[in-house]
């Protein structure tokens, strides 16, 4: 599939999603104020995706970080406003999305403890941080935990996202609202869920990246060159993500078995996967994943 061809479907797509996307909920979001402690590869992604949107104004987001040139940065390349201290993102706006990485929380929050208020909305982005350790940090405030993953940045992330009270109707549609743009926006009802998200499909991204690195040495091993190599893997990943996406009603399963001929070349290199039970060594590396996850839990209570 060529590059031409493959932006028309991906913008056929995205025009789908938008016709789907139901009218904006909160009329009050342009008028909000969204602060974002810690200017990471993730609160680039959630910022180029807020300003993108045009439903938020740029000089409505604010931003704080312990060096000054990611700041910098974002402020001359989508007009954002910048922050020297945390208490300041606090302070002056509605909706605080912390985003810094789980080690640096406790850090980065203290003697804040007692600046939020109740009706203020608290989005932490921190891996592993379970409500129960986000409370004592931030008694006060509406505490949502947001986990989006990388491919965000270009509009085709999974935001999954737990409100601390599922009742909030307001806190979910603003969750639609703000991140809406970058991909498929989904709530979920446990913790155990949530959990489950992330590995999924925020390292779930790291694995596949994994696995097509694989995929490029055994074509580069076979005389292709790496540039060659790297898009022929690109295309086959890419090519069955849009051929399934694009098959409502039929399962992966099916579409598996449509490239299958019994005793074929594809049936081969299938039963020998099952042989080596890679599905095993899959479930073995998400479960390896959960558990520091679980650790970084405990290491914060």
């Amino acid at each position: 599939m060529d590059q031409i061809r493959y932006n028309a479907i991906w913008r056929k797509n995205a025009e789908n999603k938008a016709e789907m996307r139901p009218a904006m909920k909160n009329p009050l979001l342009k008028s909000m104020k969204i602060g974002f402690i810690g200017a990471g590869n993730m609160t680039q992604a959630l910022v180029k995706g807020m300003v993108e949107s045009k439903e938020i104004k740029a000089d409505h987001i604010l931003i704080s970080n312990r060096t000054p040139g990611k700041l910098i940065k974002l402020s001359e390349q989508f007009q954002v406003q910048t922050r020297t201290h945390n208490q300041e993102i606090i302070s002056e706006c509605d909706v605080v999305i912390l985003a810094m990485k789980p080690q640096d929380f406790s850090t980065a929050l203290e003697g804040l403890t007692g600046q939020f208020n109740e009706n203020q909305i608290v989005i932490s982005l921190a891996a592993g941080i379970p409500f129960e350790s986000l409370q004592k940090q931030i008694p006060e405030g509406r505490l949502v935990r947001l986990m989006p993953n990388t491919p965000s940045l270009i509009g085709r992330g999974v935001i999954g996202y737990m409100s601390l009270n599922e009742d909030d109707e307001f806190v979910s549609s603003l969750m639609e609202d703000l991140f809406g743009s970058l991909g498929y926006v989904l709530k979920t009802d446990t913790e155990e869920q949530f959990e489950a998200l992330m590995i999924s499909c925020s390292s779930g991204t790291g694995f596949v990246f994994e696995m097509m690195m694989y995929w490029q040495d055994w074509i580069e091993e076979r005389g292709f060159s790496e540039e060659v190599s790297k898009k022929m893997t690109i295309e086959t990943f890419l090519g069955a993500s849009l051929l399934a996406a694009q098959s409502a009603g039929i399962d992966i399963e099916e579409l598996q078995s449509r490239v299958t001929s019994k005793k074929g070349v594809t049936a081969a290199g299938l039963t020998s996967m099952r042989e080596l039970e890679i599905e095993r060594t899959l479930r073995i590396s998400f479960e390896k994943a959960a558990m520091r996850s679980q650790e970084i839990s405990r290491s914060m209570k």
